[in-house]
């Protein structure tokens, strides 16, 4: 299955290297580009895009505001984001993930990685990068002084429920999660989709934003 990508971002230059390296993948498309959110947006509605990958500053419409628009479209629920960023900059990386950002790279991005994580988002299956994105996400939730979620949320959860999605916090993909607990990939993967939909989270990335916010999990 060809996973379908739309590019965002006002630079041209940088959208047809991006697009030279993701039609190179054989798994992967470029199926359209956009300058703005609002063409983004636009051709979201007609390429049917899995994965969006987004820059932040952009004219117009930026990628955090597009982002937040996307998520709140119930008719581009199954779309996907992948911000583009820079890790230095956390109050982008607070803005994308609490918008409905999917994951969050830097631009210097080795051309490897890039096409991984594009797939990573499209499976929902784990965080990209997840070294990098427990440090960041543990920063700023720190810092945060939003409190969109309470801990008496937890308790629609199971307590295997809770330790699954600590284990997802930490950055653990399923199959670490199945070797922490003895169980198998599927049984950690049905643990994880189950939190996701009591949780009412988007992917996994919201999952660890609910963790931090809910003090299920410290720093």
């Amino acid at each position: 299955m060809t996973i379908r990508v739309l590019l965002a971002d006002d630079q041209a230059l940088i959208r047809a290297g991006f697009r030279v390296l993701i039609d190179s993948a054989p798994d992967l498309e470029v199926v359209g580009e956009a300058g703005n959110g609002h063409e983004a947006l636009a051709l979201l509605r007609t390429t049917r895009a899995d994965v969006v990958l987004m820059d932040v500053r952009m004219p117009e419409l930026d990628g955090l505001e597009t982002t937040s628009r996307i998520s709140a479209d119930e008719d581009l629920a199954g779309v996907r984001v992948l911000v583009l960023t820079t890790f230095e900059i956390d109050d982008h990386v607070a803005k994308a993930i609490r918008a409905g950002a999917s994951g969050f790279l830097g631009k210097g991005v080795e051309p490897p990685d890039l096409l991984a994580a594009i797939r990573t988002v499209a499976a929902g299956d784990a965080l990209l990068s997840p070294k990098a994105t427990k440090a960041l996400i543990s920063r700023f939730l720190s810092q945060s002084t939003t409190n969109e979620t309470t801990p008496a949320q937890l308790a629609v959860l199971t307590q295997r429920e809770r330790e699954v999605v600590a284990l997802v916090a930490h950055g653990l993909s399923n199959d670490d999660i199945a070797a922490r607990l003895v169980v198998s990939p599927l049984t950690a993967k049905t643990h994880v989709n189950r939190a996701m939909m009591k949780l009412h989270a988007r992917d996994r990335a919201q999952l660890v934003v609910i963790a931090y916010q809910t003090g299920l999990v410290r720093r």
